[in-house]
């Protein structure tokens, strides 16, 4: 069976493909039209589709349009409701709306060949469900899907059993968690709907003050629902112009915010458990792209294991609008990766290279090389195989950094063009991490926080944040071994088993993506080494 899934209509647009239960290949737009997020989450963008990534998906599998069996798209405007009758304030909505039906003939001319009666709606929180519990390690799982908005609501609490979702709650708008985190963004001052990862950053300078407030807006209602909708920002702290510094103030609203949220994400989950029992939670949706609060499930929640979505905002129900239409029929297959995206040859890379005129050389093993070059305190442009589907950079399309130098957190923030409080993560073999990290182990995807062993605290101060945590991605050798290998190469050198691992790009830009992504990031940036492939490009020699 051959799927196609397709993620349009809000934001973070995406496509994936499913063959034989197999997910081959997944991408976000932004990769391809190097536009970040691929659009802004307005009606006016609604029509907008995943074409680029879409048309590379069939590519790299060789699948024409019309041998599809199923192009899913993940909303159904057959279970939307009016705007103004949820409670919220979008005059335009009907536009959105109307591309949403429209979806399959769009879709029919973008995919030449496509047959629109191919095209099948699958529920936004369904897909999201199905993108975290039939992907994940535990297939019969229960499952919390949390964000903006879908249809008609922002939350589902569910089952999966024998690959057949049983949901046992939603909650209805206006009342929604992501919608309460995507204004508190705007009244900090950042971009709504985009930037709302820095406020989890900025809520570690802060204390919880205003908790006793937010409780008011924000609450469970003991049926599996919640309320969350009405926070008057403005009379807890002034909102913040995008040119100002942040306070004191701000950084509390953040705290409390983000203390809120773990609160009700703490009773929603044992209110999950007591209607569903087992020993696995799959997590999906924006608010679990929050590591912080998924660290704090893992905890203090009831579930022996928690696993969360890579992709976990909406780019991924692309994959899950897929998995969902394949379980109707077979079982679908877990994630063995997130490295779904595009990669090259090393005969591509040479090319590439030669085309570019870049002086580069091809050292017997260019983990050695890295490994050396970051012992020295560079900073290296790592780009390897297949790039990665979701927000984090995992060893493919990565920054690295020596972590024994509490300076190089602000030289990469500097280099990338991001706010000062903002950290950048470990990566650590899976074998070595209990040593140096207490949490969720182990963590190949970034999507929890570990507290730092105080041993090693002053050893890596460039990955520890200001509260004493890191948000670390640990390597499994035996699928990631070149990576392992530079790990292992540094600490001979270091004796330090941790390398920094930020996202290959600058602020604003999506990540690097392609080698011409890399050469020009390479070039405006300075960064002493690109390694692409098994090729190293070095700044003195590409710049004299």
């Amino acid at each position: 069976m051959r799927v196609l899934g397709i993620n349009a209509l809000f934001h973070d647009p995406a496509a994936a493909l499913v063959v034989d239960g197999h997910t081959v290949a997944a991408a976000e737009e932004e990769r391809f039209s190097r536009r970040k997020h691929g659009k802004r989450p307005v009606p006016f963008s609604a029509w907008e589709l995943p074409e680029l990534s879409a048309r590379w998906c069939l590519e790299h599998a060789g699948i024409r349009p019309e041998e599809l069996d199923a192009v899913t798209y993940s909303f159904d405007p057959t279970l939307a409701r009016p705007a103004h009758e949820m409670g919220l304030n979008d005059p335009f909505d009907p536009l959105r709306l109307d591309y949403a039906r429209r979806a399959p003939e769009f879709l029919a001319e973008a995919l030449p060949g496509l047959d629109p009666d191919r095209v099948v709606f699958v529920p936004h929180h369904v897909a999201h469900a199905a993108s975290a519990g039939p992907a994940s390690p535990h297939p019969d799982s229960a499952v919390l899907v949390l964000d903006g908005r879908g249809e008609a609501a922002s939350h589902l609490a569910g089952r999966y059993r024998d690959g057949k979702l049983d949901i046992l709650a939603t909650q209805a708008l206006p009342d929604s968690l992501g919608l309460v985190y995507e204004e508190l963004t705007e009244h900090l001052g950042f971009l709504r709907s985009s930037d709302e990862y820095k406020v989890m950053a900025l809520a570690s300078y802060g204390k919880p003050r205003f908790l006793p407030q937010l409780r008011q807006y924000v609450h469970p209602t003991g049926d599996g629902g919640f309320r969350a909708h009405g926070v008057g920002w403005a009379a807890l702290a002034p909102a913040r112009a995008k040119s100002e510094p942040w306070t004191q103030e701000h950084a509390d609203l953040a705290a409390s915010t983000q203390a809120v949220l773990e609160e009700l994400l703490l009773e929603l989950v044992h209110w999950l458990h007591r209607e569903a029992g087992g020993e696995a939670l799959a997590l999906a949706g924006g608010v679990a792209l929050n590591c912080v609060a998924n660290s704090k499930i893992a905890a203090q929640g009831p579930y022996r294991h928690v696993w969360v979505q890579p992709a976990a905002g909406d780019a991924g129900t692309a994959l899950g609008g897929a998995l969902h239409v394949v379980a109707q029929q077979e079982s679908p297959l877990p994630m063995s990766g997130a490295d779904l995206g595009r990669g090259w040859s090393d005969e591509e890379l040479r090319a590439w290279l030669e085309q570019a005129a870049v002086p580069y050389e091809e050292p017997d093993d260019i983990a050695e090389t890295v490994a050396e070059e970051l012992a020295r305190d560079g900073v290296v442009a790592w780009f390897q195989g297949r790039s990665e589907y979701g927000p984090r950079a995992l060893g493919h399309r990565s920054l690295l950094a020596h972590p024994g130098r509490a300076e190089n957190l602000e030289r990469l923030n500097h280099v990338k063009g991001r706010e000062e409080f903002r950290p950048v993560a470990p990566m650590v073999l899976a074998d070595r991490a209990h040593e140096l990290f207490t949490g969720p182990l182990p963590s190949p995807y970034m999507l929890f926080v570990h507290d730092v062993a105080r041993q090693w605290r002053d050893r890596i101060p460039a990955v520890v944040h200001v509260d004493g945590t890191a948000r670390i991605q640990t390597v499994d050798e035996r699928q990631e071994p070149l990576v392992a290998r530079m790990l292992r190469g540094f600490e001979r050198r270091t004796g330090l088993p941790v390398v920094v691992n930020t996202s290959l790009n600058t602020a604003g830009r999506p990540m690097v993506d392609d080698p011409r992504d890399a050469l020009e990031c390479f070039g405006s940036a300075p960064v002493d080494l690109l390694a692409i492939g098994p090729y190293a490009v070095r700044r003195g020699r590409a710049f004299a």
